[in-house]
């Protein structure tokens, strides 16, 4: 028998509810695990995570569109198109950001010359921000961009989702403000960017990742 004495030392030291507590207590669920992945921080600004859900439905595949495994080759990626006989600009801009692949994130990092020493959290490592990769991949092309996300989303035209191209630019986060994040697009739901601290200039598949696409912005064409 429980004397009373006894369930009150059970009950506030956790012994008998406790247990309860926890077999009752929910699990999150997948949305809720993917909402509390840390997103990416390219650029020289605090990053804000506001999941948007306007811009969602432009990234729905159709049928016929597949998504690019990032280890697999980019195939066609650097054809020339019909027609031409040299590449695009945009091609030209995709092709010196995946040069740069492995190269490491620094906070500020990066100009038209090259990777560079960073500021801030940036300030010991050669290398580039999500800006910085932009900036340097459309300089190979030609094209002068700002080293801020929030200037780069309003240097160029405005492109329909599904009219993208390869080196256009895909930007993400920020709710209603500046997007806090820039990549370049590669092909089908393939990029390359500079995510974050301790990480490093990659390939990422952003239709399969729910964090991409829940934070989508727009497309951006330089020049």
């Amino acid at each position: 028998m429980i004397t009373f004495a006894t369930f009150l030392r059970l009950t506030l030291g956790g012994g008998l509810f406790g247990g309860l507590i926890a077999v009752l207590t929910p699990l999150p669920t997948a949305a809720q695990a993917a909402a509390a992945t840390p997103p990416p921080r390219g650029d020289t600004q605090d990053r804000r995570t506001t999941t948007l859900t306007t811009e969602i439905e432009p990234l729905q595949r159709t049928s016929d569109e597949k998504t690019t495994d990032p280890t697999t080759g980019l195939g066609s990626l650097l054809r020339t198109p019909a027609g031409r006989t040299t590449l695009t600009r945009g091609q030209i801009a995709a092709s010196a950001a995946l040069n740069q692949l492995g190269v490491s994130f620094s906070w500020g990092g990066g100009s038209a010359k090259g990777p560079t020493i960073g500021i801030g959290r940036g300030a010991g490592t050669r290398g580039f921000d999500c800006s910085g990769l932009t900036l340097y991949a459309w300089s190979r092309a030609g094209v002068t961009l700002t080293h801020y996300t929030g200037a780069q989303f309003r240097q160029g035209r405005r492109i329909p989702f599904r009219a993208r191209r390869t080196g256009d630019l895909l930007f993400f986060g920020g709710g209603t403000g500046d997007p806090t994040h820039v990549a370049l697009f590669l092909q089908d739901g393939l990029m390359i960017h500079a995510p974050r601290t301790g990480d490093v200039v990659r390939k990422t598949n952003f239709l399969a990742s729910p964090y991409f696409r829940s934070t989508y912005r727009g497309v951006v064409r330089p020049g």
